[in-house]
């Protein structure tokens, strides 16, 4: 099996190297594992393509590059030109450092890379690492996600629904913020949402008195309704929640063809 892996901490991200580990563990003996990842950090920047400026790429060993562009970037660099002749079966996003559950899904990087891949028509999943006060003193943070990684890819694998829709399903994967003995097993989630806590902007004055504002997250320890995925990872278990990138809101749609047709 040949992998592209990506990631939106960056190319030196420790998280990153946790997932070479689990897709050279999935690639087998004979397989390929292939990394195209962000030169610098790129969190938080969803779904963005490098639309009007060209994208350095650089290979820092073999198999190895890294270009200055976005998570989505990298997927169409290693489709595209690393692997032109040869692409992925495969294609892995993160571990990223911090969940990418409820609506953090929405601004991810990593969930960005993954999508993109599913859009060019490849299986494509995105794993992240929830952080709180069950790993964060351990000397890896990444345990959960480095012990029963490749499990629940494998898992995907051989069980999964992967179709050739024109938006064609992928997976986003959060491990629990526990030690790897602790994960109490696998959930399959919907998106959750947190309520009560937003992303929004902190004021700083620097010392030229020039105003700038820092974006800052909201709280991560709160619940989502149960049944979804930080619900499940707060409570010990490693979620799996489909998605596809298609944004319509079908629930609504018969409600307003009756109103406005």
């Amino acid at each position: 099996m040949r992998i592209l892996i990506t990631n939106d901490d960056g190319i030196n991200a420790p998280g990153l190297e946790v997932l070479h580990a689990i897709a050279t563990e999935i690639a087998g003996a004979g397989g390929e594992v292939w990394t195209v990842a962000p030169a610098f950090e790129q969190s938080g920047v969803g779904h963005c393509i490098s639309y009007v400026h060209p994208t350095m790429i650089a290979e820092l060993a073999p198999r190895r590059f890294a270009a200055e562009g976005s998570p989505a970037d990298c997927v169409l660099a290693g489709v595209y030109d690393v692997l032109r002749d040869s692409p992925p079966d495969l294609v892995l996003s993160g571990v990223n450092r911090g969940n990418n559950a409820a609506e953090n899904v929405l601004y991810s990087g990593t969930i960005g890379g993954a999508m993109e891949a599913a859009l060019q028509g490849l299986p494509a999943i995105a794993l992240s690492q929830y952080y709180g006060p069950g790993n964060l003193a351990l000397d890896n943070g990444f345990e959960a996600a480095r012990v029963h990684g490749a499990g629940v890819i494998r898992k995907l694998l051989d069980s999964g629904h992967w179709d050739e829709d024109d938006y064609r399903v992928f997976y986003n994967v959060n491990f629990p913020p526990l030690p790897a003995a602790g994960v109490r097993g696998t959930r399959v989630t919907t998106q959750g949402f947190r309520r009560e806590t937003r992303f929004g902007v902190e004021p700083h004055l620097a010392p030229n008195g020039r105003r700038f504002l820092w974006i800052k997250g909201g709280r991560q320890d709160i619940p989502t309704e149960p049944g979804s995925d930080a619900h499940a990872n707060l409570d010990g278990y490693i979620s799996v929640t489909p998605m596809r990138a298609d944004l319509t809101a079908h629930d609504r749609l018969d409600a307003l063809r009756a109103a406005l047709e």
